[in-house]
């Protein structure tokens, strides 16, 4: 029987730095959800759909397989069987995979193929709806957040160290708003699952936040 971690949590906690280094920890697989929307864009684009074409995008998503595999130390995603790792970063394949995941359609098949994952291999996975909607019956499940100014911060500092020029109080705000947004939509809404743990990391570091969590899973 596979073990499955589920983190959800608001935009800037921390929630992908943290899965990776606890499925590395652990020898999980991370399910790295963006990439396999990207995957999914690739597979559309090369069977010529339109990115407004909304209904070819329903019809045409049911034909493609998607997983992710660790091979040579790293994250490989498959696309019917084939390795796109080095495909799925375009900016087009960004723009489809923007597009198609507004379709529920697409939301649907790769809920099914990340279900069907997590129930082969133990997994860890992060999203918004990852312990309400996607893995409801989690080994583990933890909601990760921070005070949004503590993570306007660390978009801040990240954003700065790239060499972007940016405004802490803006940043600060957008988070604000995409919260809003992320809790208060139609599918799948952003919130804690009754049994999952809140683990408020505003004055922790990565590692007490990972060995918190893998904490959980020794229970």
């Amino acid at each position: 029987m596979s073990y499955r971690i589920a983190i959800d949590g608001p935009a800037g906690a921390g929630k992908s730095t943290i899965a990776k280094k606890i499925a590395k920890e652990k020898g999980f697989i991370y399910v790295d959800t963006g990439a396999m929307y990207r995957a999914m864009a690739l597979y559309l684009l090369r069977s010529g759909v339109e990115p407004a074409d909304g209904d070819e995008i329903a019809e045409k998503c049911k034909e493609a397989d998607i997983t992710i595999r660790y091979e040579k130390g790293g994250q490989v995603v498959f696309l019917n069987g084939e390795d796109v790792n080095g495909l799925i970063r375009t900016e087009e394949v960004g723009n489809m995979a923007s597009a198609s995941s507004a379709i529920p359609q697409v939301r649907q098949k790769l809920v099914e193929l990340q279900q069907r994952l997590a129930n082969s291999t133990d997994v860890v996975m992060d999203g918004r709806d990852i312990g309400t909607c996607v893995l409801p019956d989690a080994d583990v499940k933890v909601y990760l957040t921070a005070d949004s100014r503590v993570r306007a911060k660390r978009r801040y500092e990240e954003l700065v160290a790239r060499g972007e020029s940016c405004n802490l109080d803006r940043i600060e705000q957008d988070i604000i708003e995409r919260d809003k947004r992320d809790m208060t939509r139609e599918i799948s809404p952003l919130r804690q699952a009754a049994d999952a743990v809140l683990i408020d990391s505003s004055h922790m570091d990565i590692d007490e936040v990972v060995q918190a969590v893998i904490a959980l899973t020794e229970q």
